[in-house]
């Protein structure tokens, strides 16, 4: 046999013509891409005017295992917009606008209809939260990724004004936590999800509610950025916390100031059919769901009392949001009263 990169499993004459197929969802009008798909790298102007000190707020991320199960269900132009929804969520809680993305797929053979879905979704996630993806990679691993195997991960530069920074440090004793509520697991907890659906193969088809287990556990994690930004702008939010693995506790203490506690009635939780189902068919306990799922909260917001209401009212035009805990002196950083309502 003839020793060629095709026989070894990678044929570039495949991939080059994969990369021309997806070229359409990278192009942009965007002014500030000065470039498009061929570079070696991609060129943004992060000038802005009515930006004085600009900081850029850097983050990557994966959609975790939730990947496996969107590839061998069919849902996977739906998991980038996870993966982009996420990505993005992480940048706005500290008050950044997000500007460009990169991506990158790693798969053992890159199937040209799964790679322009991928492309797609990504694209199309990033245009609904208002940044442009700019470029990626595109990596073939024979004999390192197994054949059908797509890894995904993307980063995002957002931009904020040091002045302007949402770290938390303003958060105070009397402020007020408000909920943003999720529309299921988001991209946290398939592991355990994936545990569920080994031990319990006919899980997938029984019903949660309207949906299958199989449609409510796949639904792609909300974004939050258009719901926040005026608010942002106005410099409404003292703290916000994106609510992902580690859940509540896991989350909400990073912004939570030294001596402050936020104190959170789980009663009032609002919470979704899936996660009373998984604690149901699981006995999985509520320590244990709190630690591993967001239990219906996506975001979490902190305001001072006096606008409590307006921003509430304003976060409603877009998602269900409600007062659960208040900031008091203590030095856990995060309380929880009563029980989750399961």
């Amino acid at each position: 046999m003839e020793f060629t990169y095709s026989n070894a499993g990678v044929d570039i004459n495949k991939t080059d013509a994969i990369k021309g197929e997806i070229s359409d969802f990278i192009n942009t009008d965007n002014p500030r891409v000065l470039n498009g798909l061929g570079p070696f790298a991609s060129l943004y102007d992060i000038k802005f005017d009515n930006i004085k000190q600009p900081v850029l707020v850097l983050k990557a991320e994966e959609p975790g295992s939730k990947q496996k199960l969107a590839v061998e269900y069919g849902y996977a132009e739906s998991v980038c917009h996870d993966m982009i929804n996420h990505l993005v969520n992480d940048i706005i809680v500290m008050g950044a606008m997000p500007l460009a993305v990169l991506d990158t797929i790693v798969c053992g053979e890159a199937d040209a209809d799964i790679v322009k879905s991928l492309i797609k979704g990504m694209s199309e996630a990033c245009e609904a939260n208002e940044c442009t993806l700019v470029g990626g990679e595109t990596s073939v691993q024979p004999g390192v990724v197994d054949k059908g195997t797509y890894i995904l991960t993307s980063s995002v530069a957002g931009i904020v004004d040091r002045a302007d920074i949402i770290d938390g440090s303003k958060i105070s004793e009397g402020d007020i936590v408000l909920a943003v509520t999720s529309n299921g697991l988001h991209t946290n907890g398939y592991s355990l999800v994936r545990m569920l659906m080994d031990k319990m193969p006919g899980i997938i088809d029984e019903k949660v509610g309207e949906d299958s287990f199989i449609q409510a556990v796949m639904k792609p994690h909300l974004a939050y950025y258009k719901s926040v930004k005026e608010l942002v702008a106005a410099k409404k939010l003292k703290g916000m916390a994106h609510i992902t693995g580690g859940g509540i506790e896991g989350n909400l203490n990073r912004i939570i100031p030294d001596d402050l506690c936020a104190y959170v009635d789980l009663s009032k939780l609002e919470v979704p059919e899936i996660f009373k189902f998984i604690k149901a068919r699981g006995g999985v306990s509520e320590a244990e769901m709190l630690r591993t799922f967001n239990c219906g909260v996506g975001l979490m917001l902190v305001v001072e009392p006096g606008i409590a209401g307006d921003v509430l009212e304003h976060v409603s035009k877009f998602y269900r949001c409600y007062e659960v805990g208040k900031i008091m002196a203590g030095s856990e950083k995060i309380g929880f009263e009563n029980s989750v309502r399961f």
